[in-house]
């Protein structure tokens, strides 16, 4: 069962390069499918590790990096797509929250204070936020709503400020005394 969990977690890092070469030619029905079959992906890996106990310490190291390839992915496709200053900058940001913080992780495990480095709520409310403002592009992108894509403009300005918040977070828990 673990294999089979772990398989479905590189199904969606696999995935994820397949939506940004469908986001660059211009497929966005197809990329907003297979972007709900990620998320899908995503819920039952989680799901089937806790019902059948078989969560493992790879799944646990891919389930989060299988996450942010496919955010990465996208929002690098989006601003490439939508040529927009706006969301290369914001992702810039949000891309080096996740590079500190898993340098933050890294630094916590060789100090014997991994407790500080767990995921909180928020954190995962912020991979949520990230997803659905991804969504939204995509569906903007799909039915050709204008108003939606500023829209979508704002919520990845609020993605941006919760993901560097977070970042912040672990920073301030991690180099406390």
């Amino acid at each position: 069962m673990v294999n089979l969990i772990n398989l479905i977690t590189i199904a969606r890092i696999i995935l994820a390069t397949i939506i940004l070469l469908f986001l660059i030619f211009g497929n966005y029905l197809i990329c907003i499918l297979l972007f709900f079959l990620a998320g899908v992906s995503d819920y039952f890996d989680g799901y089937l590790a806790r019902k059948y106990l078989a969560e493992s310490q790879l799944g646990e190291i891919l389930d989060p990096i299988a996450d942010k390839i496919l955010i990465v992915f996208l929002l690098i496709g989006l601003s490439v797509v939508l040529d927009s200053y706006l969301i290369a900058t914001l992702s810039s940001f949000i891309i080096a929250r996740e590079i500190g913080v898993t340098a933050l992780r890294d630094f916590s495990a060789r100090n014997n204070i991994s407790d500080r480095t767990k995921v909180t709520y928020l954190a995962k409310t912020k991979t949520s936020v990230q997803l659905f403002t991804i969504g939204s592009y995509l569906f903007a992108l799909t039915f050709s709503l204008n108003l939606l894509l500023v829209i979508s403009d704002i919520l990845l300005i609020i993605t941006a400020l919760i993901t560097l918040y977070t970042g912040y977070q672990y920073s301030i828990s991690v180099f406390k005394e």
